[in-house]
């Protein structure tokens, strides 16, 4: 038996989604008397925040191996060529 899985086509970007998702809760706590409840929606916008941030940060292009590693081959290939050990 095959399970199959249910495709979903979403019409904006997994960032705009996020962004929309943390204004709603922040909407909610503005409408919410102070207490759990209203922690409990700014908590979830946070979380959506920093959901958004976090998947900025996987998505750029960040660190980068050096340029000569590159140009040489894999970390590997450099360690194992004959008579050339660098420190990593």
């Amino acid at each position: 038996m095959t399970i199959k899985r249910l495709r979903v086509k979403h019409e904006k970007t997994f960032e705009e989604r996020l962004a929309e998702e943390a204004v709603r809760f922040r909407e909610l706590a503005a409408q919410a008397p102070h207490g759990v409840e209203r922690e409990r929606h700014l908590r979830r916008a946070r979380q959506a925040e920093a959901a958004s941030h976090i998947n900025e940060w996987l998505k750029s292009p960040g660190l980068q191996p050096p340029k000569h590693i590159e140009e040489q081959g894999s970390l590997a290939t450099l360690l194992t060529r004959k008579g050339q050990h660098r420190p990593v």
